[in-house]
C-alpha cells in the first residue's frame, strides 16, 4: 500500500527545514519530541512510524500503514534519540555557560594586553 501522504512534506510528523532536510517530530501528550533530521522525507516518515508504534498509536495515525508489527517498524527505522524539550532547555544553559566563559577568557587576554604592569605586580 502506498504511504499515506500529509503535510507539506508530504508526511505525517515531517517538517521541511530551509536547508532541504527533513526532521521528524511526534507529539505525546504535552511533551515534544524531536526525532532528528533526515536527508530524505522517507527516512523521517519512517522513524515517524517507529515512534508512533512505541507510543502506541493507532496504525491510521501513521504514515506507513503497510508495517504490520512494531518489530518490523524498528526494523526499518532503529530506536531514534528523542530530545524532549527538558533536553533543549539544558543544552541552552550549557551553550550559555560556554559562551560567559569564552567571553571571560577574552577579557583576561585583552586585560594582559593593555595592562602588563598589573601581570608583572601580581607575580
Amino acid at each position: 500500500m502506498p504511504p499515506r501522504c500529509r503535510g507539506a512534506s508530504g508526511y505525517h510528523g515531517i517538517r521541511v527545514r530551509p536547508s532541504g532536510t527533513y526532521f521528524a517530530e511526534i507529539w505525546s501528550g504535552d511533551v515534544h519530541l524531536g526525532l532528528g533530521t533526515f536527508d530524505t522525507a522517507q527516512e523521517g516518515a519512517r522513524a515517524y512510524d517507529a515512534a508512533a508504534w512505541r507510543l502506541r498509536r493507532s496504525r491510521w495515525d501513521m504514515n506507513f500503514t503497510d508495517v504490520a508489527t512494531r518489530e518490523r517498524a524498528q526494523e526499518l527505522a532503529p530506536p531514534p534519540q528523542l530530545i524532549t524539550d527538558k533536553d533543549r532547555r539544558e543544552n541552552r544553559r550549557r551553550e550559555r555557560r560556554l559562551s560567559l566563559a569564552k567571553m571571560d577568557e577574552e577579557a583576561m587576554v585583552l586585560w594582559r594586553q593593555r595592562f602588563p604592569q598589573d601581570i608583572i605586580n601580581e607575580q
